[in-house]
Protein backbone atom coordinates (compact mmCIF):
# COMPACT_ATOMS: atom_id res chain seq x y z
CA UNK A 1 0.00 0.00 0.00
CA UNK A 2 1.22 3.52 -0.81
CA UNK A 3 1.08 6.25 1.83
CA UNK A 4 1.09 10.02 1.84
CA UNK A 5 0.81 12.82 4.35
CA UNK A 6 -2.59 14.32 5.04
CA UNK A 7 -2.38 17.86 3.72
CA UNK A 8 0.14 20.01 5.57
CA UNK A 9 0.14 17.72 8.62
CA UNK A 10 2.75 15.13 9.53
CA UNK A 11 0.07 12.41 9.64
CA UNK A 12 0.75 9.49 7.27
CA UNK A 13 -2.30 7.88 5.72
CA UNK A 14 -2.93 5.25 3.06
CA UNK A 15 -3.76 6.44 -0.45
CA UNK A 16 -7.07 4.61 -0.15
CA UNK A 17 -9.72 5.48 2.43
CA UNK A 18 -12.07 2.82 3.75
CA UNK A 19 -15.58 4.26 3.77
CA UNK A 20 -17.94 2.60 6.22
CA UNK A 21 -21.33 3.97 5.16
CA UNK A 22 -22.55 0.48 4.24
CA UNK A 23 -21.72 -0.95 7.67
CA UNK A 24 -25.04 -1.62 9.35
CA UNK A 25 -27.57 -0.79 6.62
CA UNK A 26 -26.13 -3.16 3.97
CA UNK A 27 -23.27 -5.07 5.61
CA UNK A 28 -23.83 -6.84 8.92
CA UNK A 29 -21.46 -6.59 11.86
CA UNK A 30 -19.55 -9.80 11.19
CA UNK A 31 -18.95 -8.99 7.52
CA UNK A 32 -18.04 -5.40 8.42
CA UNK A 33 -15.43 -6.68 10.86
CA UNK A 34 -14.05 -8.99 8.18
CA UNK A 35 -13.77 -6.10 5.71
CA UNK A 36 -11.94 -3.93 8.25
CA UNK A 37 -9.55 -6.77 9.03
CA UNK A 38 -8.91 -7.26 5.31
CA UNK A 39 -8.38 -3.53 4.77
CA UNK A 40 -5.88 -3.34 7.61
CA UNK A 41 -4.08 -6.44 6.32
CA UNK A 42 -3.80 -4.75 2.92
CA UNK A 43 -2.21 -1.68 4.51
CA UNK A 44 -5.27 0.58 4.47
CA UNK A 45 -4.99 2.61 7.68
CA UNK A 46 -7.44 5.48 6.98
CA UNK A 47 -11.06 4.72 7.96
CA UNK A 48 -13.89 7.22 7.42
CA UNK A 49 -17.32 7.27 9.04
CA UNK A 50 -19.93 9.72 10.40
CA UNK A 51 -22.08 9.91 13.48
CA UNK A 52 -25.28 9.68 11.41
CA UNK A 53 -24.29 6.57 9.44
CA UNK A 54 -26.70 3.74 10.06
CA UNK A 55 -29.47 6.18 9.19
CA UNK A 56 -33.09 6.36 10.30
CA UNK A 57 -33.74 4.70 13.62
CA UNK A 58 -30.20 3.24 13.52
CA UNK A 59 -28.17 6.48 13.45
CA UNK A 60 -24.84 5.80 15.09
CA UNK A 61 -24.93 2.08 14.28
CA UNK A 62 -21.94 2.30 11.94
CA UNK A 63 -19.78 3.89 14.63
CA UNK A 64 -20.91 1.14 17.04
CA UNK A 65 -19.76 -1.55 14.59
CA UNK A 66 -16.34 0.11 14.28
CA UNK A 67 -16.20 0.38 18.06
CA UNK A 68 -16.90 -3.32 18.55
CA UNK A 69 -14.11 -4.06 16.04
CA UNK A 70 -11.68 -1.86 17.96
CA UNK A 71 -12.68 -3.68 21.15
CA UNK A 72 -11.25 -6.92 19.74
CA UNK A 73 -7.80 -5.46 20.38
CA UNK A 74 -4.78 -6.64 18.45
CA UNK A 75 -3.62 -3.07 17.87
CA UNK A 76 -6.63 -2.29 15.69
CA UNK A 77 -7.26 1.17 17.11
CA UNK A 78 -3.59 2.07 17.26
CA UNK A 79 -3.05 1.22 13.58
CA UNK A 80 -6.07 3.13 12.27
CA UNK A 81 -6.35 6.83 11.45
CA UNK A 82 -9.98 7.34 12.45
CA UNK A 83 -12.15 10.00 10.85
CA UNK A 84 -15.77 10.73 11.71
CA UNK A 85 -18.16 13.62 11.13
CA UNK A 86 -20.63 15.91 12.87
CA UNK A 87 -23.57 17.98 11.59
CA UNK A 88 -26.58 15.78 10.85
CA UNK A 89 -29.47 15.71 13.34
CA UNK A 90 -29.10 12.80 15.73
CA UNK A 91 -32.68 12.77 17.02
CA UNK A 92 -34.91 9.95 15.67
CA UNK A 93 -36.40 10.66 12.24
CA UNK A 94 -39.56 12.72 12.55
CA UNK A 95 -38.49 14.20 15.87
CA UNK A 96 -36.80 17.53 16.48
CA UNK A 97 -35.02 18.96 19.49
CA UNK A 98 -32.79 22.06 19.42
CA UNK A 99 -29.00 21.72 19.68
CA UNK A 100 -28.84 18.13 18.45
CA UNK A 101 -27.52 19.03 15.01
CA UNK A 102 -25.26 21.49 13.16
CA UNK A 103 -22.08 23.03 14.55
CA UNK A 104 -22.97 24.95 17.67
CA UNK A 105 -20.42 24.55 20.46
CA UNK A 106 -23.07 22.70 22.48
CA UNK A 107 -23.75 20.16 19.74
CA UNK A 108 -20.08 19.68 18.86
CA UNK A 109 -19.37 18.83 22.50
CA UNK A 110 -22.39 16.52 22.70
CA UNK A 111 -21.62 14.83 19.39
CA UNK A 112 -17.96 14.17 20.19
CA UNK A 113 -18.79 12.50 23.48
CA UNK A 114 -21.45 10.32 21.83
CA UNK A 115 -19.11 9.32 18.99
CA UNK A 116 -16.30 8.45 21.40
CA UNK A 117 -18.68 6.21 23.33
CA UNK A 118 -19.95 4.43 20.21
CA UNK A 119 -16.44 4.08 18.78
CA UNK A 120 -15.02 2.83 22.10
CA UNK A 121 -12.00 5.06 21.85
CA UNK A 122 -10.60 8.04 23.74
CA UNK A 123 -9.84 10.19 20.69
CA UNK A 124 -10.79 10.88 17.07
CA UNK A 125 -7.91 11.56 14.70
CA UNK A 126 -9.83 13.61 12.13
CA UNK A 127 -13.09 15.29 13.18
CA UNK A 128 -14.92 16.56 10.10
CA UNK A 129 -17.71 19.09 9.66
CA UNK A 130 -20.13 17.14 7.45
CA UNK A 131 -21.63 20.30 5.96
CA UNK A 132 -21.33 24.07 6.24
CA UNK A 133 -23.26 25.63 9.11
CA UNK A 134 -24.34 29.06 7.90
CA UNK A 135 -25.86 29.93 11.29
CA UNK A 136 -22.86 29.43 13.57
CA UNK A 137 -19.88 31.83 13.52
CA UNK A 138 -16.48 30.29 12.93
CA UNK A 139 -15.19 31.88 16.14
CA UNK A 140 -17.60 29.68 18.10
CA UNK A 141 -16.80 26.56 16.09
CA UNK A 142 -13.04 26.97 16.49
CA UNK A 143 -13.37 27.71 20.19
CA UNK A 144 -15.17 24.38 20.62
CA UNK A 145 -12.53 22.58 18.55
CA UNK A 146 -9.68 24.20 20.50
CA UNK A 147 -11.15 22.86 23.74
CA UNK A 148 -11.46 19.35 22.33
CA UNK A 149 -7.90 19.41 21.01
CA UNK A 150 -6.64 20.57 24.41
CA UNK A 151 -8.61 17.76 26.07
CA UNK A 152 -7.06 15.24 23.67
CA UNK A 153 -10.42 14.12 22.32
CA UNK A 154 -9.69 15.11 18.73
CA UNK A 155 -6.41 15.71 16.91
CA UNK A 156 -7.28 17.41 13.60
CA UNK A 157 -10.34 19.08 12.06
CA UNK A 158 -11.53 18.71 8.49
CA UNK A 159 -14.42 19.74 6.28
CA UNK A 160 -16.82 18.01 3.93
CA UNK A 161 -18.93 19.46 1.11
CA UNK A 162 -17.46 22.96 1.52
CA UNK A 163 -17.18 25.53 -1.27
CA UNK A 164 -13.78 27.09 -1.86
CA UNK A 165 -14.76 30.31 -0.13
CA UNK A 166 -16.02 28.36 2.89
CA UNK A 167 -12.56 26.79 3.22
CA UNK A 168 -11.02 30.26 3.02
CA UNK A 169 -13.34 31.74 5.65
CA UNK A 170 -12.81 28.81 8.00
CA UNK A 171 -9.04 28.89 7.81
CA UNK A 172 -8.75 32.67 7.98
CA UNK A 173 -10.84 32.56 11.16
CA UNK A 174 -8.58 29.82 12.54
CA UNK A 175 -5.46 31.83 11.65
CA UNK A 176 -6.76 34.76 13.71
CA UNK A 177 -6.79 32.38 16.69
CA UNK A 178 -3.32 31.03 15.84
CA UNK A 179 -4.98 27.65 15.31
CA UNK A 180 -4.19 24.99 12.70
CA UNK A 181 -7.64 25.13 11.09
CA UNK A 182 -8.92 22.67 8.52
CA UNK A 183 -6.44 20.05 7.31
CA UNK A 184 -8.67 18.21 4.83
CA UNK A 185 -11.71 18.60 2.59
CA UNK A 186 -13.94 15.69 1.63
CA UNK A 187 -15.71 16.51 -1.62
CA UNK A 188 -17.61 14.98 -4.51
CA UNK A 189 -14.94 14.46 -7.15
CA UNK A 190 -14.57 11.93 -9.95
CA UNK A 191 -14.11 11.75 -13.71
CA UNK A 192 -17.78 12.47 -14.39
CA UNK A 193 -18.01 15.27 -11.79
CA UNK A 194 -15.00 17.58 -11.95
CA UNK A 195 -16.46 20.89 -10.78
CA UNK A 196 -14.36 20.69 -7.62
CA UNK A 197 -11.41 21.62 -9.84
CA UNK A 198 -12.83 25.12 -10.28
CA UNK A 199 -12.51 26.42 -6.72
CA UNK A 200 -12.61 23.70 -4.05
CA UNK A 201 -9.36 21.98 -4.96
CA UNK A 202 -7.45 25.24 -5.61
CA UNK A 203 -8.61 26.50 -2.20
CA UNK A 204 -7.60 23.23 -0.57
CA UNK A 205 -4.17 23.40 -2.20
CA UNK A 206 -3.76 27.05 -1.24
CA UNK A 207 -4.48 26.35 2.42
CA UNK A 208 -2.63 23.04 2.54
CA UNK A 209 -5.66 20.76 2.89
CA UNK A 210 -5.64 17.16 1.76
CA UNK A 211 -8.48 16.36 -0.68
CA UNK A 212 -10.50 13.21 0.06
CA UNK A 213 -12.89 12.49 -2.85
CA UNK A 214 -16.17 10.76 -2.09
CA UNK A 215 -18.22 8.82 -4.66
CA UNK A 216 -15.14 8.13 -6.82
CA UNK A 217 -17.24 5.90 -9.10
CA UNK A 218 -20.09 8.43 -9.22
CA UNK A 219 -22.64 6.09 -7.72
CA UNK A 220 -21.47 3.16 -9.83
CA UNK A 221 -21.54 5.01 -13.15
CA UNK A 222 -17.78 4.56 -13.61
CA UNK A 223 -17.70 0.99 -12.38
CA UNK A 224 -18.74 -0.69 -15.63
CA UNK A 225 -22.38 0.36 -15.44
CA UNK A 226 -23.23 -0.31 -19.11
CA UNK A 227 -21.56 -3.72 -19.11
CA UNK A 228 -23.38 -4.67 -15.92
CA UNK A 229 -26.64 -3.40 -17.38
CA UNK A 230 -26.20 -5.64 -20.42
CA UNK A 231 -25.34 -8.61 -18.25
CA UNK A 232 -28.46 -8.00 -16.19
CA UNK A 233 -26.49 -7.53 -13.00
CA UNK A 234 -27.65 -4.01 -12.25
CA UNK A 235 -25.32 -1.36 -10.85
CA UNK A 236 -23.67 -0.79 -7.52
CA UNK A 237 -26.42 1.65 -6.59
CA UNK A 238 -29.11 -0.90 -7.37
CA UNK A 239 -30.23 0.80 -10.56
CA UNK A 240 -30.56 4.17 -8.81
CA UNK A 241 -28.26 7.05 -9.70
CA UNK A 242 -26.42 5.10 -12.41
CA UNK A 243 -29.58 3.93 -14.16
CA UNK A 244 -31.02 7.44 -14.11
CA UNK A 245 -27.77 8.94 -15.41
CA UNK A 246 -27.49 6.44 -18.25
CA UNK A 247 -30.91 7.55 -19.50
CA UNK A 248 -29.10 10.69 -20.65
CA UNK A 249 -27.91 9.75 -24.15
CA UNK A 250 -24.98 12.18 -24.18
CA UNK A 251 -23.68 10.88 -20.87
CA UNK A 252 -24.27 7.29 -21.96
CA UNK A 253 -22.02 7.88 -24.96
CA UNK A 254 -19.28 9.17 -22.66
CA UNK A 255 -19.59 6.19 -20.33
CA UNK A 256 -19.49 3.80 -23.27
CA UNK A 257 -16.34 5.49 -24.59
CA UNK A 258 -14.88 5.23 -21.10
CA UNK A 259 -15.62 1.52 -20.82
CA UNK A 260 -14.22 0.95 -24.31
CA UNK A 261 -11.01 2.74 -23.28
CA UNK A 262 -10.70 0.61 -20.16
CA UNK A 263 -11.22 -2.57 -22.16
CA UNK A 264 -8.66 -1.48 -24.78
CA UNK A 265 -6.00 -1.15 -22.08
CA UNK A 266 -7.05 -4.22 -20.11
CA UNK A 267 -8.25 -2.20 -17.12
CA UNK A 268 -11.28 -2.66 -14.89
CA UNK A 269 -13.43 0.50 -15.16
CA UNK A 270 -13.70 1.00 -11.40
CA UNK A 271 -9.96 0.61 -10.92
CA UNK A 272 -9.28 3.06 -13.73
CA UNK A 273 -11.51 5.69 -12.07
CA UNK A 274 -9.70 5.30 -8.76
CA UNK A 275 -6.25 5.33 -10.36
CA UNK A 276 -7.12 8.55 -12.21
CA UNK A 277 -8.06 10.28 -8.96
CA UNK A 278 -4.71 9.29 -7.49
CA UNK A 279 -2.99 11.25 -10.29
CA UNK A 280 -4.82 14.45 -9.44
CA UNK A 281 -3.00 17.28 -7.63
CA UNK A 282 -3.80 17.55 -3.93
CA UNK A 283 -5.71 14.26 -3.68
CA UNK A 284 -4.86 12.28 -0.55
CA UNK A 285 -6.96 9.24 -1.40
CA UNK A 286 -10.47 8.40 -2.59
CA UNK A 287 -13.08 6.90 -0.29
CA UNK A 288 -14.27 3.44 -1.25
CA UNK A 289 -17.22 1.72 0.39
CA UNK A 290 -16.92 -2.00 -0.31
CA UNK A 291 -19.73 -4.34 0.61
CA UNK A 292 -17.81 -7.52 -0.19
CA UNK A 293 -14.09 -8.48 -0.12
CA UNK A 294 -13.84 -8.58 -3.92
CA UNK A 295 -14.67 -4.86 -4.10
CA UNK A 296 -11.98 -4.08 -1.55
CA UNK A 297 -9.42 -6.17 -3.46
CA UNK A 298 -10.21 -4.27 -6.65
CA UNK A 299 -9.80 -0.90 -4.94
CA UNK A 300 -6.45 -1.94 -3.44
CA UNK A 301 -5.19 -2.97 -6.89
CA UNK A 302 -6.01 0.49 -8.22
CA UNK A 303 -3.49 2.13 -5.90
CA UNK A 304 -0.62 0.46 -7.76
CA UNK A 305 -1.87 1.22 -11.27
CA UNK A 306 0.38 3.49 -13.32
CA UNK A 307 -1.61 5.24 -16.04
CA UNK A 308 0.16 6.20 -19.25
CA UNK A 309 -0.04 9.71 -20.64
CA UNK A 310 -2.06 8.34 -23.56
CA UNK A 311 -4.70 7.00 -21.16
CA UNK A 312 -4.78 10.25 -19.16
CA UNK A 313 -5.18 12.29 -22.35
CA UNK A 314 -7.99 10.03 -23.56
CA UNK A 315 -9.79 10.37 -20.22
CA UNK A 316 -9.59 14.17 -20.47
CA UNK A 317 -11.10 13.95 -23.94
CA UNK A 318 -14.01 11.84 -22.73
CA UNK A 319 -14.58 13.72 -19.47
CA UNK A 320 -13.02 17.18 -19.92
CA UNK A 321 -12.44 19.22 -16.80
CA UNK A 322 -13.76 22.75 -16.32
CA UNK A 323 -10.36 24.34 -16.88
CA UNK A 324 -8.07 26.31 -14.63
CA UNK A 325 -9.48 29.09 -12.45
CA UNK A 326 -9.97 31.97 -12.90
CA UNK A 327 -9.37 31.63 -16.64
CA UNK A 328 -12.22 29.12 -16.94
CA UNK A 329 -14.67 31.81 -15.77
CA UNK A 330 -13.75 34.13 -18.67
CA UNK A 331 -16.01 34.57 -21.64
Amino acid sequence: MKYTQLGRTGLKVSRLVLGTMNFGPFTDEADSHALMDAALAAGVNFFDTANAYGWGANKGRTEEIIGSWFAKGGGRREKVVLATKVYAPMTPDGEFWPNFDRLSAVNIRRAVEASLTRLRTDHIDLYQFHHVDRRTPWEEIWQAIDVLVTQGKIVYAGSSNFAGWHIARANEAAARRNALGLVSEQCLYNLAERRAEMEVIPAAEGYGLGVIPWSPLHGGLLGGAIRKEREGGGTRSGGGRSADALANSALREKVQAYEDLAEKHGLAPGELALAWLLTRPGVTGPIVGPRVPEQLDSAVRAVDLELSQDVLTALDEIFPGPGASPEAFAW
